[in-house]
């Protein structure tokens, strides 16, 4: 009798086992009104379909800040994040001055966000200038919208003094413009993004553009940023091409990620691209060129033999 227990919860121990063993991943995102928390949803998909042993979730986050101190603690096993904000904190500089967080690494760079300033027609605000002595949202607590802001405005000479800033999300910035309870709004976001197309259905919006002088500014201050050209017609009643700035965005590990299962995370990754293109078209510059060329931090073992085997040179400052 003892013996056909003991086979019997040997024959349970075996079924319970790959459940068990299965390895669950939290992926910090941010706010539902920007493109981290779909991409990253979306990413959550591909590692639930294609990487045998794993299942993923998106959480919501307060984004890149937060979201490089979740993976720094383990508390959150992938992480989506602003270059600037990763390359901050990985070399302990800027805001994260006396606290590095060396183990973060990269699993690549997938698309840029690009800082979009939005008003209401009406308000009268056309230029970077015209902020001083309005209310403005610089984006969540912690958020790289508002660290991005905040780089912009400061080296423009613009500083939270000038003006009554406000810290909301995408969907409270959005929200407050449509009420008439701010006069203008940052956004540092994939193009084009689910709560400016909702404000735009429902108010005249305005993008203010930054000129070739304040964007050289910004760079100066901050070398992630890059050039970037939002589209005429992006968002109802936007005629003109606006010139402003982007970020590339960083999908982060801690370095104690498992080798194979940070290969495999990067694998489909880029394998399902087209998956991801059909949730957002953020994703349509998720390519591997543009991750070697824009990743500010060095790859996770496992990232970087993916790389390898596709054939693509990783340079050498991005090496584990």
């Amino acid at each position: 009798m003892n013996e056909v227990r003991n086979l019997f919860a040997a024959a349970l121990i075996g079924l319970a086992s790959p459940a068990m063993a299965e390895t669950q991943l939290s992926i910090a995102t941010g706010g539902t009104g920007g493109v981290y928390y779909p991409y990253g949803g979306g990413l959550a998909e591909l590692i639930n379909k294609y990487v045998d042993g794993a299942s993923a979730v998106a959480e919501v986050t307060g984004a890149s800040v937060e979201n490089m101190g979740l993976v720094s603690r383990q508390d959150s096993d992938i992480a989506l994040a602003l270059a600037d904000t990763v390359y901050a904190g990985h070399t302990g500089t800027g805001r994260f001055e006396g606290r590095m967080l060396d183990t973060v690494v990269a699993l690549g760079c997938i698309y840029p966000n690009a800082v979009q300033i939005v008003t209401l027609t009406d308000s009268g605000i056309t230029s970077l200038a015209d902020l001083r002595g309005k209310r403005v949202s610089v984006g969540a607590p912690g958020s790289g919208t508002e660290v991005s802001a905040k780089t912009i405005l400061a080296a423009n000479g613009i500083s939270y003094d000038d003006f009554e800033p406000q810290r909301l999300n995408f969907n409270e910035t959005a929200d407050a413009l449509r009420d008439g309870d701010i006069d203008a709004g940052f956004w540092s976001v994939g193009p084009p993004t689910s709560s400016i197309i909702n404000l735009a259905t429902n108010r005249d919006i305005a993008l203010v553009a930054l000129s070739d002088e304040e964007i050289e500014k910004a760079r100066a201050a901050e070398p992630t940023f890059a050039a970037y050209t939002l589209r005429a017609g992006i968002y109802e009643g936007i005629a003109e091409p606006v010139p402003t700035i982007s970020t590339p965005n960083v999908l982060i590990a801690n370095s104690a990620m498992d080798e194979e299962l940070a290969y495999n995370v990067t694998r489909v990754l880029f394998e399902h691209v087209d998956e991801l293109r059909a949730i957002h078209p953020a994703a349509n510059d998720t390519t591997i060129e543009f991750s070697l060329g824009a990743t500010p931090i060095p790859l996770h073992p496992g990232a970087a033999r993916y790389y390898e085997e596709t054939g693509a040179e990783v340079p050498d400052r991005l090496k584990p």
